[in-house]
């Protein structure tokens, strides 16, 4: 079994709205996943009541997830995905150290970008594998990334931060999927925010897999600036 864990202490870096896409494009009846809220704010809830299906199943903690995910893997569940509360609670260091591994989202802002820095810590103290995606980012043009965002991985790359080399766009279909309890592929499949989803789990897979002995690192998104 596979825990993915979405935490940064920063709120609206987008760790709901990761969390919910991600889990909305891998879950299938032939893949199960599950989904924890441990957000007493409650987005990722939220949206899988919107959602209706009660596909992927969801449950909510408060202090501890360990119960949870003991019974899950006991159910044959391959992966879980946990949204944190923008603390380092409690909860919060249960979830990292029962994770495969960690995504930090990070809006490319100076904010955002040093809020990071405990989530690390936390992280490597648990020695956890963990990737910072750049997350609600202005788009490319022609191929080039927004100066704003190669600033934010300059920044990152001076915390010894490994980070994703794509980006997570701000894109009007990302919140219009959430509105709808969608993911982003669901929503629009042929759409640019499901192309980017799309290549955000490519590059979870990988990792999971290098972490796993599966594969070589070469490529991972846990090793890209380490």
């Amino acid at each position: 079994m596979n825990v993915i864990v979405f935490a940064s202490r920063k709120g609206g870096s987008g760790k709901s709205t990761l969390a919910a896409h991600i889990a909305a494009h891998v879950h299938k009846s032939t893949k199960p996943c599950l989904m924890i809220d441990a957000d007493p704010q409650g987005s990722l809830t939220l949206w899988h009541k919107l959602r209706g299906t009660n596909e992927p199943p969801i449950k909510a903690a408060v202090n501890s997830v360990s119960g949870i995910i003991a019974a899950a893997k006991r159910d044959g569940i391959e992966w879980v995905f946990i949204d944190t509360p923008p603390n380092l609670s409690a909860v919060v260091d249960d979830a990292i150290k029962n994770a495969t591994m960690v995504i930090i989202p990070a809006r490319p802002g100076v904010f955002d970008v040093n809020a990071v820095q405990e989530t690390i810590q936390t992280c490597r103290t648990a020695r956890k594998p963990y990737a910072v995606v750049i997350n609600g980012a202005p788009a490319s043009r022609d191929g080039v990334e927004s100066r704003i965002v190669t600033i934010a991985r300059e920044a990152l790359v001076k915390f010894r931060a490994p980070v994703w080399s794509g980006q997570i766009t701000n894109r009007a279909d990302l919140l219009l999927a959430l509105g709808n309890g969608e993911g982003a592929r669901e929503y629009y499949a042929e759409g640019r925010a499901a192309a980017e989803i799309s290549r955000l789990w490519a590059a979870i897979e990988r990792s999971i897999k290098a972490i796993r002995g599966n594969a070589s690192a070469s490529g991972a998104m846990h090793k890209q600036a380490a």
